[in-house]
């Protein structure tokens, strides 16, 4: 069997997702997309995993798309890529868990999707980013249906149409990373931010990342019904029962304990 190039490990709450092809600066052939959606699978079926950090192994944290293998394949090849991209990001959006890229160096075009599809994320200052697709004859298509959330429609517009690069300090200031931070505290900075989200409840998790993802797209009449029905099934929960619980008796509620 052929070695994995995405990567598995669970420390205690927190699962780690890698990138581990660097190499080819972890772009994403399909074998590697492949291998990412299976390891995905794997920490959300992971009882232990309360929380998943995606990342990528060597100075690059993902090239983008593989273009050496977009070059050499057949047209049945290239169309199996984007159903696998679209299942990564779709996983990674919607996936209860909370999720957050570490980011450990440079992002391209579909590296840069990854990162956006995440709940938060972390960048080393000294990575740069850039939306290099038009300096290929192509576009930023399926990616954008993650990133425009994010970065908004004017900076959008600038990067997807230039392609120029821009670095970490940027990315935070539009809103595609949480947090740009020196290389030196970019693992103390994501297990900080990892610790801090699993004091949440499971569910309470889940339901804060779905109002996030599922509220702009609602009309306000089919928000307030949709958060009211959420709000109900939340307060009587059994998660909620003990989480009201423990605050009143001074204890870290049961899901801090397991």
């Amino acid at each position: 069997m052929s070695e994995e190039l995405v990567g598995l490990t669970v420390e205690g709450r927190i699962g780690t997702v890698t990138l581990d092809a660097p190499s080819s600066r972890n772009a994403l052939s399909v074998r590697l997309l492949s291998d990412l959606n299976r390891q995905l699978e794997r920490a959300l079926g992971d009882d232990r995993v309360r929380a998943i950090v995606l990342t990528g192994s060597g100075p690059v944290f993902c090239s983008g798309a593989d273009l050496k293998e977009q070059l050499e394949a057949s047209t049945a090849q290239k169309e199996a890529a984007s159903p696998l991209m679209v299942a990564a990001l779709k996983t990674l959006w919607g996936t209860p868990k909370p999720v957050i890229a570490r980011v450990n160096g440079h992002a391209r075009g579909g590296g840069i999707g990854l990162i956006a599809a995440c709940d938060l994320s972390v960048a080393a200052l000294g990575a740069t980013f850039a939306f290099s697709e038009v300096r290929v004859g192509v576009a930023p298509a399926i990616i954008s249906v993650v990133v425009l959330p994010r970065i908004g429609i004017g900076a959008g517009l600038e990067l997807f149409l230039t392609g120029e690069p821009f670095d970490a300090a940027r990315a935070e200031r539009i809103g595609l990373v949480n947090r740009a931070v020196e290389p030196d505290a970019l693992d103390a900075t994501v297990r900080e931010l990892a610790d801090r989200v699993c004091k949440g409840g499971p569910n309470a998790l889940a339901a804060a990342k779905r109002l996030v993802r599922q509220v702009p797209t609602l009309s306000l009449d089919e928000a307030f019904a949709m958060t009211a029905r959420l709000s109900a099934w939340l307060f009587d929960s059994d998660e909620a029962r003990e989480g009201q619980a423990a605050f009143t008796a001074k204890r870290p509620p049961a899901w801090q304990r397991d």
